[in-house]
């Protein structure tokens, strides 16, 4: 960190921590964290290779898992290099720059993978209340025009992220909390006026992931409201099957996500492993367990792997 003229400047390098307390076992907790990335990038593309090559899988409940692997495939790729690094090498330095690059692409993943769950939602609940207007309403270019909405609300509302940040002076050392870089995270090493930075970061949850999730939690009371209306019970659970998976999704991805903004906001005296625990949970969880849910819960994904893993074995026999 640099002091120019009586201030202090932008630091050069971060220092990236592993798991508090666990130093002299990182190498062997690298072992599982190596097995989860490859899971959660053999899964998601394995996921969207499936889709691309069977055309029964071109519909909009498996155009919206295309695009939640492809988010999930992002997320991981912006968390590997510095995961595996501090790690496997334990190498913790990363440039500053190089920091911000990684915060910015680890929050848009993330609202773009908000966003998805909601058009999942939207999905599940179109197919469910209003079955007789499900193709007419969820076309195809209107699929492709919500994914892009995801992708630009996402880098639009992300970019001043690292912009404002780069503003501030840093005097609070230059150790981070995890192995990554995380928005909350490194605006605490910051000192001079942080008040933008946590206005703009708490507008961000309430005003992306908070609404988010209010929508999809009035998607389901309303999906809720009709599958009670059905008459039989094996409709319902029929009904409300087709739902398991995303709602599944949707738990582990706000779940840890709520709990790590409240740590970061207001828990200033707990401990440090919770924050690396529940980050770490946010981050690895759902592109290493969607891919496996959805695999296991829905039969037509089953169906479609098989015959691709069939064909692939007669291609190379």
């Amino acid at each position: 960190m640099e002091h120019i003229n009586g201030s202090w400047s932008q630091p050069s390098t971060l220092l990236l921590t592993g798991i508090p307390g666990l130093e002299a076992v990182q190498i062997w907790i690298s072992i599982p964290l190596c097995v989860m990335y490859l899971i959660a990038l053999l899964g998601n593309y394995t996921i969207l290779f499936v889709i691309k090559t069977t055309p029964s899988l071109h519909e909009p409940q498996y155009i919206f898992l295309s695009m939640l692997a492809a988010t999930d495939l992002g997320l991981s790729l912006s968390t590997l290099p510095t995961v595996l690094n501090v790690f496997l090498l334990n190498h913790r330095e990363i440039e500053f720059h190089s920091c911000l690059t990684q915060m910015f692409f680890i929050h848009t993943f993330s609202c773009m993978e908000s966003a998805i769950l909601l058009a999942m939602a939207f999905d599940r609940f179109i197919a469910i209340c209003n079955p007789l207007h499900y193709t007419v309403i969820l076309t195809t270019p209107r699929i492709i025009r919500m994914g892009f909405a995801a992708v630009v609300r996402g880098v639009t509302l992300m970019v001043p992220l690292p912009i404002l940040l780069k503003r501030l002076p840093f005097c609070k050392g230059v150790i981070l909390s995890h192995c990554y870089c995380y928005h909350p995270d490194v605006m605490k090493l910051a000192c001079g006026p942080v008040r933008v930075n946590m206005i703009y970061g708490l507008s961000l949850v309430i005003g992306s992931f908070g609404i988010d999730s209010l929508f999809i939690v009035i998607s389901y009371i309303l999906i809720l409201k009709t599958v009670l209306g059905i008459a039989s019970k094996g409709g319902q659970l029929k009904a409300l099957n087709t739902c398991v998976s995303h709602i599944f999704t949707v738990f582990i991805f706000y779940v840890p996500l709520i709990v790590l903004t409240l740590i970061h906001r207001f828990g200033k005296f707990s401990s440090p492993l919770l924050h690396v625990t529940m980050a770490n949970l946010f981050l690895f969880l759902t592109p290493v367990l969607n891919p496996l849910v959805y695999s296991l819960k829905t039969k037509q994904i089953r169906l479609a792997m098989h015959k691709v893993i069939k064909s692939r074995g007669h291609l190379l026999n």
